[in-house]
């Protein structure tokens, strides 16, 4: 685990470009009124085979299953539709450079990128008293400072209140995406900031673009947000009811280095509980993933538009399991608990899915596959059914529905 988080990032994406390039394609298809996303799309589907692929055939799964968290931490959606063009971006960008880096370097780096800014739509936030708000009568939204203190940072438990947020709110004006750039990105417009300091959290702030910053800063580094994040690590990566303890290790590492998420990250395999087995349900993106790495499905690159290739199998997959890629209904993400993915209805679609991917593996022996995939897991009451199947796919089948598949 060290040694996959030591090592640079291994992952080589192909054929994407960057978010401005999505930010382009938008710009064109809003000019031209073009029907559907003749444009976006083939980005958004280079992405999918590009990044799934990646998920599929990563020799760093520690450091893969970091960067999926932090992107749930920080959560965007398809859900808004203009996000389509920057959402693969966004993870690229924002999310993976600072997986081994410090909390607040990602946190700035996500509040400043487009995908976050159109998802919670700050760019039509205008300061009251600005020159755009005094001549157009426009005000703040609101959704970005909220989301930002009540997910990314302190949450409730840091003690903001309403007045903070609003405050919060008032910093962040200006920040938005300037999109007739011929590289369109992050841009402040000063015109839209709300003029005078600003108090947050008792701590006062200047005007202007750096008083954003400051504030981030001083959010991204508060030992509130410490204990929020050492909070849901150890409920994702440990267990769905972290004990109070463990909670202030991890909270501890993190104030004493900065906010160094390679040092936390490790931190987690010290916890008493983090070598115990099915401690963990398996999501449904985690127990698709999981089948096809079993089934060794994936290799040569998936291409865009080829809905048989194993990238877009997993994309359909996570759909069809009920947690669609990239697609949180809610800015706080999927949930993280077995409560959230175990309804009969969901085990009952996993078992008939893993059916069916079961046929894909012609040659394999399925004793093999479950010794490899589950080692010391696997128990002897899986083993016999699978002796006694009437086919390697119906085999197959029994371990991938068996109850410890169904956690890691």
């Amino acid at each position: 685990m060290a040694q996959q988080l030591q090592n640079t990032d291994a992952a080589n994406f192909l054929n994407v470009g960057t978010s401005a390039d999505g930010l382009i394609a938008l710009r064109e298809q809003r000019r031209t009124k073009m029907p559907g996303n003749p444009l976006i799309q083939p980005i958004f589907q280079a992405e999918i085979a590009t990044q799934l692929d990646h998920l599929l055939l990563t020799e760093q799964p520690f450091r893969e299953r970091l960067a999926w968290f932090w992107f749930n931490h920080f959560t965007v959606s398809l859900r808004q539709g203009s996000v389509r063009s920057v959402v693969g971006a966004y993870m690229r960008e924002a999310i993976r450079p600072h997986v081994t880096g410090r909390f607040v370097d990602m946190l700035v780096a996500v509040m400043r990128h487009p995908a976050m800014l159109m998802y919670l739509d700050n760019s039509s936030s205008i300061g009251p008293n600005s020159p755009i708000g005094r001549k157009n009568h426009r005000g703040l939204n609101e959704n970005l400072a909220r989301e930002c203190l009540e997910l990314h940072t302190v949450s409730p438990q840091g003690g903001y209140t309403q007045a903070d947020v609003t405050s919060f709110a008032a910093i962040l004006t200006g920040w938005g995406i300037d999109m007739k750039a011929d590289r369109p990105g992050f841009s402040f417009r000063e015109k839209a900031h709300e003029p005078g300091e600003k108090n947050v959290m008792g701590q006062v702030f200047p005007e202007g673009e750096q008083g954003g910053l400051l504030a981030l800063n001083y959010l991204g580094t508060h030992p509130a947000t410490y204990r929020h994040i050492a909070t849901q690590l150890v409920s994702h990566f440990i267990s769905d009811k972290p004990l109070p303890q463990d909670v202030e290790h991890i909270a501890g590492v993190l104030q004493q280095s900065g906010g160094d998420l390679q040092k936390t990250s490790l931190a987690l395999a010290d916890l008493p509980d983090a070598h115990k087995p099915g401690s963990k349900f398996r999501s449904p993106m985690d127990y698709a993933t999981a089948v096809m790495r079993a089934l060794s499905l994936g290799g040569a690159p998936s291409t865009p538009d080829n809905p048989h290739s194993p990238a877009h199998i997993l994309f359909s997959a996570c759909g069809i399991l009920g947690q669609p890629i990239w697609s949180a209904p809610l800015p706080n993400g999927w949930g993280d608990r077995a409560a959230d993915w175990s309804a009969p209805a969901d085990m009952l679609a996993r078992t008939d899915w893993s059916w069916r991917m079961a046929a894909h593996a012609h040659a394999d022996d399925p004793m093999e596959i479950a010794h490899a995939a589950l080692g010391p897991a696997l128990r002897k009451t899986t083993l016999t059914a699978m002796h006694h199947a009437g086919s390697r796919q119906d085999a197959l089948a029994l371990l991938f529905s068996s109850p410890e598949f169904q956690r890691r």
